[in-house]
């Protein structure tokens, strides 16, 4: 399988830069087998059916994006800093610039906010904030911007309506720096819906890191290096989902990170109790353990996330869907329209 063979024309018009309000109004598609219907997301509480689990991603997004100043002699320079992930002691995280950064220097982002330079490499830092636990999340809350993907933030900065537009209504551990876009469709009164009609829920947690939005760089694109994520799915997750299938119901992941870390708890053929780093790539080949469907957005060309949907679906089926997509003008990426994949 060549990079190639994923690509495909995507107008620039169909990039989404905001939301549809209200959020359960955004277009889905359905495709199910080789059929492809034009719907809503309101119509999923018509298309699920008593006894199916939908697992969801609960992690929280952190504004992630910050813009602060250093001192330069007397002079004071401005810098942007992006949290990549938490270690053991500080942050890693990218800077622009990075090359005038030295070890030791002192970041200011805010009268409470500020971090030191405890290690620096050839591609990002790693920070040491003066604040910990609930102070630090407050402050960063104060201080930082959402971290919106680079092909929306090239089109419009980040502001407050992101701080709410970015975050699933479900949203309970901090940790990721990108969101679960497919679970940004759902609002309360859709869940409600749901939950009346018999369907149940599982919540699993991975925290998206920013190398979801990586390219692959392969032409071979089973030689592609998957980035890692820290994910857990908890003794009760995994009885949940192994007796819905147990029962007959149909197990559909919401997103494409749910997805990943339920088939990586699942290596022995059912979903056992989890926790650690997953970097599983799935591409055509892939045989799913535990989903039987995927809710998801429209991805990027070339991107390991098409390659996803193409294992789930086939690469016909999937060039078909997108080409459908395209041709109907529904929005794309993290804030655009979803689609339901029914092998």
């Amino acid at each position: 399988m060549n990079l190639s063979d994923f690509d495909f024309h995507l107008p620039e018009a169909l990039i989404a830069t905001r939301p549809a309000k209200p959020r359960s109004s955004a277009r889905l598609l359905l495709a199910e087998g080789d059929s492809i219907r034009d719907l809503h997301v309101a119509d999923l509480v018509d298309l699920f059916r008593a006894g199916d689990r939908l697992v969801l991603n609960n992690t929280k997004v952190i504004p992630a994006r910050l813009f602060g100043q250093r001192a330069r002699g007397e002079a004071v320079a401005k810098i942007e800093i992006t949290l990549l992930e938490p270690q053991a002691q500080g942050w890693r995280a990218l800077a622009k610039p990075l090359r005038k950064v030295n070890v030791g220097e002192v970041i200011r982002f805010s009268d409470q906010l500020s971090a030191e330079v405890v290690e620096k490499t050839e591609t990002d830092l790693r920070l040491v904030f003066n604040l910990t636990g609930d102070d630090f999340d407050a402050a960063l809350n104060a201080a930082g911007a959402m971290p919106l993907p680079p092909y929306i933030a090239a089109k419009r900065p980040a502001d407050d309506q992101d701080k709410a537009d970015y975050q699933t209504v479900f949203a309970r551990h901090a940790g990721a720096v990108a969101a679960p876009t497919a679970s940004l469709h759902f609002d309360a009164e859709l869940l409600t819906a749901l939950a009346a009609k018999g369907v149940a829920f599982t919540e699993v947690t991975l925290h998206v890191g920013a190398g979801t939005f990586l390219p692959v760089k392969v032409e071979d694109v089973t030689t592609h290096k998957m980035h890692a994520e820290w994910g857990q799915v908890t003794a009760q997750a995994a009885d949940e989902i192994n007796a819905s299938k147990a029962a007959g119901g149909r197990v559909i992941p919401v997103g494409t990170t749910a997805l990943r870390l339920i088939e990586s708890a699942a290596v022995s053929g059912k979903v056992e109790p989890w926790q650690g780093t997953t970097d599983i790539f799935i591409y055509p080949g892939y045989r799913f353990r535990v989903a039987d469907a995927l809710m998801t957005n429209f991805h990027l060309p070339k991107s390991t996330l098409l390659m996803l949907v193409s294992a789930l679906m086939g690469k016909h089926r999937i060039d078909r869907i997108y080409a459908h997509a395209v041709a109907t003008g529904y929005r794309f990426f993290s804030y655009g329209d979803a689609s339901l994949l029914i092998p």
